[in-house]
């Protein structure tokens, strides 16, 4: 097993991790495990990938930006693989497999690369970096990441609104003459 695999291997904090394989092979999606999130992009051969990037940084300051969760639009790359992994580790995870039918992969190459260059509409918890690699994939964008955010963010709520709720019923509770 080389560092690469053993690397992607490590980091992943998934249950069940997909077993990392040598060479991604073109259509495949390759997970790039960033300090705070993962980063998607879709492997098109000759170790080229396509992803996301912020609109307003070059390519290359854009590999590691967490400025690119926040932004509201990006721009499709077609990047070497190593240049946007960097000192970062990743893995080939075509986890919705299971579930969700690829489209053949010479489909999946011609609508990645008519893509390339184009800018696109970016939301963290809407049209992310996964949602844009699973689409090519799969014809239909899909995210892990933002469906557990959503839930969490939904939750914190949830536990917001019964404090307020709490708080209120007990100030109301107080100032009764009675």
């Amino acid at each position: 097993m080389d560092k690469q695999q053993r690397n992607s291997t490590m980091a992943s904090n998934d249950p069940d991790p997909p077993h990392p394989s040598a060479d991604p092979q073109p259509g495949d999606l390759i997970e790039i495990f960033r300090p705070a999130y993962q980063h998607w992009a879709l492997y098109l051969g000759d170790g080229y990938i396509i992803n996301l990037t912020p609109v307003d940084e070059s390519p290359a300051a854009a590999v590691s930006s967490v400025k690119s969760v926040f932004s509201r639009k990006a721009v499709v790359r077609m990047q070497l693989l190593k240049e946007v992994v960097g000192s970062d580790s990743y893995r080939v995870n075509n986890k919705y497999d299971h579930n969700h039918t690829p489209l053949p992969i010479c489909e999946i190459i011609q609508r990645a690369q008519v893509l390339i260059g184009q800018e696109v509409s970016y939301d963290l918890l809407g049209s992310n970096c996964e949602h844009f690699v699973t689409l090519l994939r799969y014809g239909e964008g899909v995210s892990e990441q933002a469906t557990r955010a959503i839930g969490a963010i939904s939750l914190v709520t949830a536990a917001a609104s019964a404090f307020s709720v709490l708080g209120l019923i007990n100030t109301r509770s107080r100032n009764r003459p009675f």
